[in-house]
């Protein structure tokens, strides 16, 4: 296996492990719920407090990702990481374990930016389209395997375990992001090395290219938002699901998107990332209108529209991601994808928010109104399409001229 593919599987393992500890607490919530004597309103703190501190984490890591090594700085960063899951894993009671999710939040936030700034860093433009599918199919993964793995264990033992497993798993992939992710400091050469706060919000939001790239990461987050956290509370109230089947739909839609995913991201490179974006954001909009209409239905009927949902949205995200990516240049790239990554997932909680201003509940026990929700996500996925056409990648190289000589020797 060549060092770049090594490269690339690390940082898939860092973001399978990140997005599994934040999706694992949700279905715990019974659990917790009961040993802690907490109320649904405490539980939603719980997990609130984890998207919140990343987002004020990755606010704040646009002043200093690009004034250390990049390697440097994501061990740092994962070590950290480290220790909040260990101290979730050893969480005797509610206030300690807020803490702890909130700690967790801080330094798992940045792990996203600090991953595509690296991707962006060491794959030249002609493969980043692949390299993003490769790296983000750990989303998939993280569905079909480890949340369904993480339950498991929890079953058989308690809610501590999937923490414990996790903090192991986390201290492997430590060692491999030091055997295996190269130093990247041509960044701190080219660029000012002590750029000032308002220097760094300058730099991003006088950028009319850039600011389009995160006016197109607001977009989608609130296209796709608006329908995700209220998917399976309708499939239960409205389709006629029960809640043991609401696993089905993860574990289908995670299973075929681990092989879409990587075939998305080298049809990127082929034809190019505008063309597949439109493609799939085109294409992403016929199972939203269908889902957000339907009534009792098939299971089986439900699951394949649900499936078509998470392909496409999947198939948007990596020629978008891979696009994002290349509008900076090496020098503020960290900075520019924590901008963005704050911007996610602020996005993301008001498409929330705003989703369950309209969703109503009826006498009867459905959810409605999902239509108009389905309207407006309609809407707002299509503008995406012509905002992409006016972003330009400014940076088609990569600073790490020799990917075998840059990763650390054993």
């Amino acid at each position: 296996m060549n060092k770049e593919k090594l490269l690339l599987w690390t940082l898939a393992a860092v973001n399978f492990t990140h997005i599994v500890d934040f999706m694992i607490l949700m279905p715990l919530g019974p659990q917790l719920m009961r040993i802690f004597e907490i109320s649904p309103k405490e539980f939603g703190l719980l997990v609130s407090s984890y998207t919140f501190s990343a987002g004020v984490s990755s606010f704040l890591g646009a002043f200093i990702l690009d004034k250390y090594d990049r390697r440097t700085i994501l061990m740092w960063v994962f070590l950290g990481f480290l220790l909040g899951t260990i101290a979730c894993a050893l969480s005797p009671n509610y206030p300690f374990l807020l803490t702890a999710r909130i700690l967790s939040g801080l330094f798992g936030g940045l792990t996203s930016a600090l991953i595509f700034a690296i991707v962006g860093d060491a794959i030249p433009d002609k493969r980043r389209g692949r390299a993003m599918g490769m790296v983000m199919a750990a989303f998939s993964v993280a569905s079909v395997v480890g949340v369904p793995f993480g339950l498991y264990i929890a079953s058989i033992s308690n809610w501590h375990a999937p923490f414990v497993f996790l903090s192991i798993l986390a201290v492997i992939i430590l060692v491999l992001i030091y055997k295996f992710v190269p130093s990247i400091t041509s960044h701190l050469v080219t660029g000012n090395l002590r750029p000032s706060p308002l220097q760094v919000i300058r730099r991003v939001t006088g950028n009319a290219n850039q600011m389009r790239a995160i006016s197109l990461t607001v977009m989608m987050m609130l296209g796709q938002f608006m329908i995700i956290p209220f998917l399976s509370p309708f499939m239960v109230s409205n389709v006629g699901f029960t809640e043991l089947q609401l696993t089905f739909i993860y574990m289908a839609g995670g299973f075929f998107t681990v092989f879409t995913s990587p075939w998305v991201g080298r049809m990127t490179d082929k034809h190019g990332k505008i063309r597949v974006f439109t493609i799939f954001m085109s294409l992403n909009v016929l199972p939203i209108a269908i889902i957000t209409h339907l009534g009792e239905t098939p299971i089986y009927y439900a699951l394949i529209v649900s499936t078509i949902f998470f392909v496409t949205s999947n198939g948007r995200m990596v020629p978008a991601a891979a696009l994002i990516t290349g509008t900076a240049k090496p020098e503020n790239r960290g900075s520019f994808l924590s901008f963005n990554s704050a911007v996610q997932q602020l996005s993301a909680g008001l498409a929330s928010f705003v989703g369950g201003m309209v969703l109503v509940e009826g006498g009867d026990g459905k959810l409605y109104n999902f239509e108009m929700i389905g309207y407006a996500a309609i809407i707002i996925s299509l503008l995406c399409i012509p905002l992409i056409r006016g972003i330009k990648v400014v940076d088609t190289g990569t600073i790490v001229e020799d990917l075998e000589e840059a990763v650390p020797a054993e």
